[in-house]
């Protein structure tokens, strides 16, 4: 096994934590601006609600996954001279406090939750885990970042 390559820190059963609890959230914050849109267009509570459950899954599930990325990042040195790992981090730090933000804005009621914060919070967390999603891509596919070496 090459020792030369980076290695998630936070790991169960040698499977790393962080990309295992990622996809959670993303789809949570998707999720959570499709249903802001769909409010928004029909103005029905059902979607204003969907939102708020989102926001709330995937603000709990996302500080989870960040936990397991700052483990992983301040684990392995190799990690942190990557690139791309910097702008993967910081720019995940600010989706989840924007994200979390958003999930604050959602306390309201429906219509001021929604329109016009509660949209723009949504399509900023989403664009930006765009960004940090193809960080994080080039992390694994470039760097060979949490790839597991064969004998």
């Amino acid at each position: 096994m090459a020792l030369d390559t980076p290695r998630a820190t936070a790991r169960v059963a040698k499977l790393p934590i962080h990309p295992i609890l990622v996809p959670f959230p993303i789809v949570c914050f998707v999720g959570a601006l499709l249903t802001d849109l769909a409010y928004w267009r029909t103005a029905d509570m059902m979607w204003a609600d969907f939102s708020a459950w989102l926001l709330a899954a995937g603000v709990v599930l996302g500080w989870l996954a960040a936990l397991a990325g700052l483990f992983d990042f301040m684990g392995d040195r190799l990690i942190r001279e990557q690139a791309p790992a910097w702008p993967h981090a910081l720019g995940n730090i600010i989706a989840l406090l924007l994200a979390t933000l958003n999930l604050l804005v959602h306390t309201r009621d429906a219509w001021t939750s929604v329109v016009p914060w509660g949209l723009v919070l949504s399509a900023a967390v989403v664009l930006i885990l765009v960004f940090t999603g193809w960080m994080g891509r080039s992390m694994v596919y470039r760097h060979s970042e949490g790839v597991m070496a064969h004998d």
